[in-house]
């Protein structure tokens, strides 16, 4: 949550995998590289999956 653009996080499925994931809530989804590196958002947290999400996206 501390970082930039980030309003929430939580948990769900992959809707293509099926596998467990944690869901990261955006703003407005930015491209990894237009990123400051501290604000990027790891592909995985302790082994588990992230997916980013806009909240303007359902």
């Amino acid at each position: 949550m501390a970082l930039a653009n980030v309003d929430g996080v939580g948990t769900g499925r992959d809707e293509e995998s099926g596998e467990d994931v944690i869901v990261v809530f955006v703003t407005q989804k930015v491209p990894r590289e237009e990123l400051r590196p501290e604000d990027a958002i790891p592909d995985t947290l302790e082994g588990i999956p992230v997916r980013v999400l806009p909240l303007d996206e359902p």
